[in-house]
C-alpha cells in the first residue's frame, strides 16, 4: 500500500517537464534545472531490503499557499535545517498508513511552480490545458 504510494507520487513529480532524479546525501529526490522540488525519501541500494518489508513514505515540499494549512495536519512538520522557516514542509507516513496521494501530489505540483523556470510552468499549464 504505501509502496504503490511512494511510487505513484515518484512517478508524478518525475512526469513535471523537466524533471529527473537524483540522489544527493543518499537521498532520493526530484529536481528541476539543478534545484530540487520534492524530497521522496532515503534512496535504497538494489537488494538492500527484503521485498516483503514494507517502509512508511516520506515527501519534502516547499510550499507558499497550502503552507499553514500543511503544517495543521498531523503528518506534516516544518522541515529541518533551517528549511522550514523558507516553506519547506516533511511529511511522514508510517508503514500501512493511508496516504492522502492526491493531495500531495497537489504539493509536488505547488512545490515545482515555486522552483522551475517560467518556461516549464508554461508547458506545464499547457499539458493541463489540451
Amino acid at each position: 500500500m504505501a509502496k504503490d504510494a511512494a511510487a505513484e507520487l515518484r512517478r508524478f513529480a518525475l512526469d513535471l517537464p523537466g524533471a529527473y532524479e537524483d540522489f544527493p546525501w543518499g537521498d532520493r529526490v526530484a529536481k528541476v534545472g539543478k534545484k530540487i522540488f520534492a524530497f521522496l525519501g532515503a534512496a535504497e541500494e538494489a537488494g538492500e531490503r527484503d521485498e516483503r518489508e514494507e517502509r512508511g513514505v516520506g515527501l519534502g515540499v516547499k510550499l507558499r499557499e497550502s503552507h499553514e494549512e500543511a503544517l495543521g495536519m498531523d503528518f506534516t512538520t516544518p522541515s529541518g535545517y533551517g528549511l522550514g522557516r523558507h516553506g519547506w514542509v516533511n511529511c511522514s507516513f508510517p508503514p500501512g498508513a493511508a496516504v492522502p496521494v492526491e493531495l500531495l501530489c497537489d504539493w509536488i505540483d505547488e512545490s515545482y511552480r515555486l522552483i522551475a523556470a517560467k518556461r516549464l510552468v508554461a508547458e506545464l499549464d499547457r499539458r493541463a490545458n489540451s
